[in-house]
């Protein structure tokens, strides 16, 4: 059982910056895949960003390149969201979720596909 815990969120103005961090529980923090994910009021959860084994892989939503960055710390349990240029239609609750596999861009992107999940973190941009 692995538990994740997100932390980070909080309220910015538009064009500003947030660094969400995604500690686990789980010693063998580097077995798994971490993935990004956010849920906006009254829409379904979607994939943000994801990475790999070692930082061997990632893979982010295409709304989201060039403006957010995903990253790790393997001796800290710990996994990163980066996030710059922040607009409003970023705001949402952010989840980290974790997998063993890395299941590749066919559905790494897929929240059913990861077994353990956070409980979340608001990001609000403001205008």
């Amino acid at each position: 059982q692995v538990t994740l815990v997100e932390s980070g969120g909080g309220l910015v103005q538009a064009g500003g910056s947030l660094r969400l961090s995604c500690a686990a529980s789980e010693r063998a923090f580097d077995a798994y895949c971490i993935g990004w994910f956010r849920q906006a009021p009254g829409k379904e959860r979607e994939f943000v960003a994801a990475i790999g084994y070692s930082s061997r892989y990632s893979r982010y939503e295409d709304s989201v390149k060039g403006r957010f960055f995903v990253s790790r710390d393997d001796a800290r349990n710990t996994a990163y969201l980066e996030m710059i240029g922040l607009r409003p239609e970023d705001t949402a609750v952010y989840y980290c979720a974790a997998d063993r596999v890395w299941r590749g861009s066919s559905r790494t992107h897929l929240p059913g596909e990861y077994d353990y999940w956070g409980q979340g973190t608001q990001v609000t941009v403001s205008k």
